[in-house]
């Protein structure tokens, strides 16, 4: 059993399981259970989910194929990428996994996948500034030039 709970606590430090997977768990358990058993969905914005964890999937394979490394800065890439997506804004990742939860929120109705968006944005905005500190020490100035002539997260506006 603890050889379990290991390996669950080890599966979810990953910032895109609990994405794509925890948090979706919570909210529908959630709502099950505040609801009588009955889930609201509205299927309109499933949409929303599925770009949000396009762009998460096809920017992450365009980084690792671009740049090595890996998914996260666990093993930060031994390349700078900017080119393609990350062309016009430095995080398209951690943007996708943010539009999937609003997709989240929206397809459930759910107060709490609101909240819980909000909190994960404010989180991956904290998360990015460290990012990029170690980033500029990894490779300097291009990466310094880079980050003045590209948005952190939507082109053109911020």
């Amino acid at each position: 059993m603890q050889s379990f709970l290991n390996q669950l606590v080890r599966r979810f430090k990953s910032t895109s399981s609990r994405t794509f997977v925890l948090y979706p768990l919570i909210v529908i358990a959630w709502e099950l259970l505040i609801n009588g058993g009955d889930l609201h969905a509205n299927p309109l914005f499933l949409p929303v989910m599925a770009w949000g964890y396009l762009q998460y999937r096809l920017c992450g394979i365009y980084r690792i194929k671009r740049g090595g490394g890996g998914p996260g800065m666990d093993t930060p890439p031994d390349r700078l990428v900017t080119t393609g997506p990350f062309a016009y804004m430095r995080n398209p990742m951690y943007l996708g996994q943010i539009i999937f939860l609003i997709g989240l929120a929206l397809t459930l109705h759910s107060l709490l996948a609101a909240l819980l968006t909000v909190a994960v944005a404010v989180w991956f905005h904290f998360r990015v500034l460290r990012d990029e500190r170690r980033l500029l020490q990894r490779f300097g100035e291009p990466y310094a030039a880079y980050r003045q002539a590209t948005k952190r997260w939507l082109p053109g506006l911020f």
